[in-house]
């Protein structure tokens, strides 16, 4: 059986800002339009956590659902439990039109925390970070690849493509270089 390793194999920098990768991460790919008969429901069974709102993350302990689009929801387990997560979508939703994929192996998840980790994300993506709440997700540019992240008390979440792993590593590294913050 091979090893599960994440991305960058839990790669860390430390500078204004300290970044981490945080893989591997159970990440759930479910499309479906929101009146879905029992999206809700299977969403919470999963999760625990209420369906996502627009542009909205909810989160109860490891697990979340998150708001990508009008139809497409990203759903946080453990990398061990996206099997199970898997069949009880598939049971509660059965008969329903939508797609539930495992995208654990194609995303890499990155911590920013620090007092000053909004300036690192300031840096790369093009977002208002003065109205980011707590709870919301921001799907954008992560400098010129493709992202999203949300706020909570301690920092930033950061989810991207595996394949640019390496890259947004190396931008976030940049960024929380000591000389280059903004303020």
């Amino acid at each position: 059986m091979s090893k599960i390793v994440s991305a960058l194999n839990g790669a860390k920098f430390d500078g204004f800002a300290s970044i981490r990768e945080i893989g591997p991460v159970g990440m759930i790919t479910l499309r479906a339009k929101p009146d879905v008969v029992g999206l809700a429901e299977a969403v919470t069974a999963v999760t625990g956590t209420p369906l996502p709102a627009l542009r909205r993350i909810e989160i109860a302990g490891d697990k979340a659902a998150g708001w990508m689009s009008p139809d497409e929801y990203l759903i946080v387990v453990p990398y061990a439990e996206v099997a199970g997560a898997l069949a009880v979508l598939a049971e509660k939703l059965a008969g329903q039109h939508h797609l539930a994929v495992d995208v654990s192996d194609a995303r890499a998840v990155f911590r920013i925390e620090g007092d000053k980790a909004v300036e690192v994300l300031q840096k790369l993506a093009p977002v208002d970070h003065a109205t980011l709440e707590p709870g919301e997700l921001r799907r954008t540019r992560i400098a010129q690849v493709a992202g999203a992240f949300w706020a909570d008390d301690k920092g930033y979440t950061l989810v991207c493509f595996r394949s640019v792993a390496a890259y947004v590593m190396g931008l976030l590294t940049h960024s929380a270089q000591s000389g280059s913050e903004l303020f």
